[in-house]
């Protein structure tokens, strides 16, 4: 497989230490530095591409790779007030789009894990649910995209719910999510419910970024050949 990696940060030379080590070939790389060079002709020679930026960039770096027929993933947030748009631009072109907020394998497990605990808590309305977030200092947005999936998972499903918001909330109908950055921590996302006799708790911990890395290229290699939008829920199957 011919990939194309758009943002040539920490992640994308993951992505590429990784792909290259099972056999896939990394035909162009885009950073700042050549950001020109992200154009048709170039985007041609690659059969995916892979877009970890930031969220000023995303839309045209993903809006260019529609446009070219190229299939793209992308794990950049902080730009979905967007996303209709490139998904009607992915219709228009018939090509393929996957964005995840995390493409880590145990994070997907996580969402369906807080889907499913959240459904449950509807009717324990004695519990208040709270969430945290904890990310190293160079994450650019607050909260996180995973955290804003999570929020959102668990306001669909807990009635009494109807909002979140980023900080410390006495309003019962907001979720209250808080976030922190801290040097060196490449991800946890913790929920709880408490109530006056107990409290339940579920978190998920990432040790690495290579968990995110091996994510994208697995949504990557699903990918290719197919036209449409997805998620990690069509490449995972739950």
């Amino acid at each position: 497989m011919k990939i194309a990696i758009i943002g040539y940060g920490k992640m994308g030379k993951m992505i590429d230490q990784i792909a290259t080590a099972k056999g896939h070939k990394i035909v162009l790389k885009i950073d700042r530095e050549n950001a020109q060079s992200l154009e048709e002709e170039n985007l041609k020679k690659a059969d995916v591409a892979i877009e970890f930026t930031r969220p000023e960039a995303a839309f045209h770096n993903i809006s260019k790779c529609i446009s070219s027929g190229l299939p793209v993933v992308s794990g950049t947030t902080g730009w979905l007030d967007r996303k209709a748009e490139i998904e009607a631009l992915c219709q228009e072109h018939g090509s393929a789009f996957l964005y995840a907020s995390n493409f880590s394998i145990g994070v997907n497990i996580f969402f369906a894990l807080n889907q499913f605990l959240a459904k449950m808590m509807d009717q324990q309305k004695s519990y208040e649910v709270k969430m945290e977030e904890i990310h190293h200092t160079q994450k650019l947005d607050a909260p996180s995209g995973t955290a804003i999936s999570l929020a959102n998972d668990i306001i669909d499903r807990v009635e009494r719910k109807s909002s979140w918001i980023n900080e410390l909330s006495q309003d019962a109908q907001q979720l209250s999510l808080i976030s922190k950055r801290i040097d060196q921590v490449p991800g946890t996302h913790s929920i709880c419910y408490e109530s006056e006799i107990d409290q339940i708790e579920i978190r998920h911990i990432a040790h690495s970024r290579e968990g995110f890395a091996k994510g994208a290229i697995q949504a990557a290699e699903w990918i290719v050949g197919k036209k449409g939008c997805f998620s990690m829920k069509d490449v995972l199957g739950f």
